[in-house]
């Protein structure tokens, strides 16, 4: 038995197994499909460590009020938090981030706290992006759109898919039923990759096994204002209208004429906020900064091929740094320089609450910087991912 305890970052729930006969009796386990409150009886191991395990719950003595029936049967692969009750989501997910300052030891001024998680209130059907693989079923022998069982490298074919924009799924079924009539195996392709644009516009298809990937036609977006130009395999947000709540945030935030966006990808945070000031935009990656440079066009921005912790000589006191990093948070060197030459401000946006803890504690150690918000977004409804925005003054 089981008595869950909390979600923690990840998005697993916690729990201590309480089970005498068993070896891993007062382990700790790490589950999927269980709420804070309930009671597991019976769960299936996906990991098993020396400390803890890993499963899924799979029989309840008690459950709770938050749970929802799950709208499709592979939400465990794509959205496992289906089960969680929408406001009890946005709840948890400011909880997350409040729990990932705690653990730095942060401790907020008064008249700051960690504002209520922001959404659009649109549950399903936001992202406009999704990677299907290909399941070959024996008895039917024809192809079915999939995705990887959590935590395996199992196939399980899907019928249903309810958090991508209707037009992908509808486009991957079609490219699968042109498949079967073609009876092709479905060992011979890789995956499915497709993304919408907000007018509904799909562009992507088949990566096929040892053949390099296809190049797809570039799809556009506006944001705030501005129409964007990127490729359907590159970076790019999942979750637009949420996206642009957070910019209109930041964009409250950019006081300085000069303005320096770090880990740019193809410019949307940088020429969305602040086009009209001195901008300079750095990403290393090149496909991304090819349309970071075509994006560019028609503003006074500078785009540089570089490394983030490479193009330190860029950052200056009197600016606006913008902070976007990937998962891992930002490179050392970064926070190092950031804190010699002291920018005005530095709004850090993260797909990771507990690498952006990390990385603001060394920024407001000796107060050279205090917080002066903290907003949590609900780019991925029915994940439990979390986009945070924290904003640094210079004390």
């Amino acid at each position: 038995m089981i008595e869950v305890e909390k979600f923690i970052p990840g998005g697993q729930a916690i729990g201590v197994l309480n089970d005498p006969g068993s070896k891993d009796h007062g382990k700790k386990v790490l589950l999927w499909n269980a709420l804070p409150g309930e009671i597991v009886t019976e769960f299936e191991v996906l990991k098993r460590k020396n400390r803890y395990l890993e499963a899924v719950a799979t029989a309840f003595e008690r459950g709770s009020n938050f749970r929802k029936i799950p709208a499709d049967s592979c939400f465990l692969s794509t959205s496992p938090w289906q089960i969680v009750d929408f406001e009890f989501e946005l709840k948890t997910k400011r909880e997350l981030v409040v729990e990932s300052l705690r653990e730095e030891h942060i401790e907020l001024l008064d008249g700051v706290e960690v504002e209520p998680t922001r959404t659009d209130g649109k549950e399903w059907g936001y992202r406009n992006k999704m990677e299907y693989a290909l399941y070959w079923d024996k008895e039917a022998e024809k192809i079915f759109p999939a995705f990887h069982a959590r935590g395996t490298h199992q196939k399980i074919k899907i019928d249903k898919s309810s958090i991508e924009r209707p037009e992908l799924f509808a486009r991957a079924l079609e490219i699968v039923e042109e498949l079967n009539k073609k009876n092709e195996p479905a060992y011979k392709f890789q995956s499915i990759l497709l993304r919408a644009n907000q007018d509904g516009e799909v562009s992507g298809g088949l990566f096929v096994k040892h053949e390099p990937h296809p190049v797809f036609s570039n799809l556009t977006d506006e944001i705030l204002g501005r129409t964007y130009s990127y490729s359907p395999n590159g970076f790019f947000q999942i979750n637009l209208p949420v996206y642009e709540l957070a910019l209109e945030e930041i964009k409250k935030h950019i006081s300085s004429e000069k303005v320096l966006d770090l880990y740019a990808g193809v410019g949307t945070i940088g020429l969305s906020v602040a086009r009209d000031k001195n901008l300079t935009l750095v990403e290393c990656d090149k496909s991304a900064f090819k349309e970071l440079e075509k994006n560019c066009e028609g503003t006074s921005a500078r785009p540089v091929l570089a490394k983030s912790e490479e193009a330190l000589g860029y950052i200056t006191p009197d600016e606006t740094v913008i902070l976007d990093p990937p998962r891992a948070g930002c490179d050392k060197k970064l926070i190092e320089k950031l804190l010699e030459v002291l920018p005005e401000k530095i709004v850090y946006l993260s797909c990771n609450p507990s690498t952006q803890a990390r990385d603001v504690k060394l920024l407001i150690e000796d107060e050279k910087y205090k917080i002066e918000k903290v907003v949590p977004f609900d780019f991925f409804p029915k994940t439990p991912h979390i986009e945070n925005l924290i904003v640094l003054e210079r004390q």
